[in-house]
């Protein structure tokens, strides 16, 4: 068993010196590509994340001062009571007090224990989700409660989410439309790579035949070269994606009263997508060396 492994690790490194330039040429095509598309699901997964609020219908929130008295959060509940009524223009609301705000802040934040540790539930404010019982309401309704005591500011989502929304899916198509194209010639590099490694060794690879070798032994020293390939090219992907990750982190700002409130890209949701890309990689390598291969063996 030794012996099989030691001889497909070299015959391995033996096919990858051979063919240096079209081995760096397929190695940096699948980074790229795999660099678009981990990427891609990054800024998806921040979308998803800012947007999560808002996707049960809330409409717009009403940000209460971190000093407001109890008589002036009162005072807004009882307006939203009154707009709640039949006929009202506010379908439905939901208070959330200092407690639940930092509750949520925890969940928000749980990737930056040191500013999770340095704000407690008295440095948050208390707030208002409210959904009008149309959308075309949200501006008319929301400007209401700009001018009440105690209310900070009012966060309006409705036309920026869509707006977000219809632009961060127009950007996703295209960035999957260039990972395609790129996944395409990435293919066409390594099968062509194999190729011209089998052809260099097509006699040798004859004698095995003849001798009895499988077309699974002939087979594996190959995969391996393309599975190469793929994997370091995987890897430079998965450091653009935490490189990514932090960059989005560092820009977004951590106050709790703004429209990106709840806007973040957790290590999970970076760790999830490095495996993706890991395994793609991977699977485009071994992918390219099975057709690379078919021309020289009876598959």
């Amino acid at each position: 068993m030794f012996g099989r492994v030691s001889y497909f690790a070299r015959e391995t490194w033996v096919s990858l010196r051979r063919n240096v330039l079209m081995t760096t040429a397929g190695v940096i095509t699948v980074a790229v590509s795999l660099c678009v598309l981990g990427g891609a699901l990054l800024m998806t997964r921040l979308v998803d994340h800012g947007t999560q609020r808002w996707k049960d219908g809330v409409e717009f929130e009403i940000f209460m001062k971190v000093g407001a008295t109890t008589p002036e959060t009162k005072a807004v509940q009882r307006a939203l009571d009154g707009d709640s009524r039949a006929g009202g223009d506010v379908d439905h609301y939901k208070f959330l007090s200092k407690q639940a705000a930092y509750s949520e802040f925890k969940r928000l934040f749980s990737d930056q224990p040191q500013l999770v540790s340095t704000t407690s539930a008295a440095d948050l404010p208390e707030s208002f989700r409210v959904a009008p019982r149309k959308a075309e309401l949200t501006k008319q309704v929301s400007a209401r409660y700009n001018n009440l005591g105690g209310v900070d500011s009012v966060e309006t989502a409705d036309k920026s989410v869509k707006d977000l929304l219809t632009t961060s899916r127009w950007i996703r198509i295209g960035f999957l439309s260039i990972f395609a194209a790129l996944l395409f010639a990435s293919l066409f590099l390594i099968v062509n790579t194999i190729r011209l490694a089998t052809f260099a060794r097509r006699r040798e690879i004859e004698v095995m035949k003849l001798v009895g070798a499988s077309n699974w032994f002939v087979r594996v020293p190959f995969m391996l070269e393309g599975m190469v390939q793929g994997v370091v090219g995987a890897l430079v992907g998965v450091a653009a994606v935490w490189g990514l990750r932090k960059v989005l982190t560092d820009a977004i700002p951590t106050t709790t009263n703004t429209f990106w409130h709840g806007w973040y890209v957790g290590p999970s949701d970076a760790f999830q997508i490095s495996l993706m890309v890991l395994v793609l990689g991977a699977g485009i390598g071994a992918i390219g060396a099975v057709v690379g291969l078919r021309r020289f063996l009876d598959v």
